[in-house]
């Protein structure tokens, strides 16, 4: 097997911002495993506050021995960007080589579109209120919050789509003392979910304050054996293939969040259409899909995964699986 890495930058249509910085950029690794004349593609993006960069993933895939399967990769790696993009690529691999889709590989029913969340990124409450009314006719609006000056911005999203469900990110930002604060508006102003208000490690709060609306794990879900600590704090959680090390371990958190009596989210890092595709599969039937990164792309892979206004439809199998 014949497996490689390379280093990939998609522009952005314009600057995204969450509570920890702004980008201009999507950087990927994109991995491509080949053998026995068949090529499968997987894509991660290394994520700082994790502790990633290009240069460590990119040492920890190069470091695979030439003949890794699925199974001995989830041994081999934890969980993180290099073992996701090796592991989806392999599942692709596996796929293209069967003739078969990977949700049949996979031994689950075939997938149908599903609605995503649009985000917006962190801004002033006035621009915040003109890109809501710009994608008022969304059903759901994500928008990035993680301030101690943010109810102007959540009325703002109100007054500028006033139709549409909202999910409010912080992004690790907030206090016990802002949540709690802001906690009790989140219902009238039509807040549907609150995503990582307080930092991960920091989070034990939540057991003790009011939840009028459900509260998401983010950046504290990385994969299966981050759920023990997350009851009587969250009520649901986010999955991102990112965090949990591909799809394989992306599927397995799924069910054991479901059987944890946990809903679930299914997101994404800023990344092109190779990095929707699989999570599309882990999203099926998730209360939140989150999955609009190539809709903050200037420019996508080819074949890219097509999106009618908010209506993520399914991939194609050129692109992957």
């Amino acid at each position: 097997m014949t497996l490689t890495v390379s280093r990939e930058s998609f522009p952005l249509r314009e600057v995204f911002t969450i509570s920890r910085g702004s980008k201009t950029e999507a950087q990927v690794l994109t991995v491509t495993v080949t053998r026995d004349g068949v090529t499968g593609r997987g894509e991660c993006v290394p994520y700082a506050r994790y502790g990633e960069s290009p240069e460590s993933v990119e040492a920890a895939i190069g470091a695979l021995p030439g003949e890794v399967t699925r199974g001995a990769l989830q041994r081999l790696l934890p969980a993180g960007a290099a073992r996701n993009a090796v592991d989806c690529a392999l599942w692709d691999w596996e796929a293209k080589r069967a003739g078969v889709p990977v949700w049949r590989l996979a031994g689950l029913p075939a997938p149908a579109p599903l609605v995503t969340c649009y985000t917006l990124s962190l801004d002033t409450p006035a621009r915040m209120r003109a890109a809501a009314a710009r994608s008022a006719d969304r059903p759901v609006l994500k928008i990035k919050l993680g301030t101690e000056d943010d109810m102007a911005r959540l009325e703002a999203v109100r007054e500028g789509a006033p139709r549409a469900r909202i999910v409010v990110d912080a992004n690790e930002g907030w206090t016990a003392e802002i949540y709690a604060a802001l906690a009790p508006h989140l219902k009238r102003l039509g807040v549907v979910l609150v995503e990582q208000p307080l930092p991960a490690g920091a989070d034990g709060m939540l057991a003790g304050i009011a939840r009028p609306v459900p509260v998401c794990a983010d950046e504290s879900c990385h994969d299966r054996a981050s759920l023990s600590g997350l009851a009587g704090r969250y009520d649901m959680v986010n999955i991102k293939l990112d965090k949990a090390g591909g799809l394989t371990e992306a599927l397995a958190l799924r069910d054991a969040a479901r059987a944890a009596g946990f809903g679930v989210m299914v997101g994404c890092m800023v990344a092109s259409s190779l990095s929707m595709a699989p999570a599309f599969v882990v999203a099926q039937g998730a209360e939140v899909a989150d999955l609009d990164g190539p809709l903050i792309l200037a420019r996508d892979r080819e074949p890219a995964v097509r999106y009618e206004g908010s209506v993520m439809q399914v991939p194609d199998r050129a692109l992957w699986g």
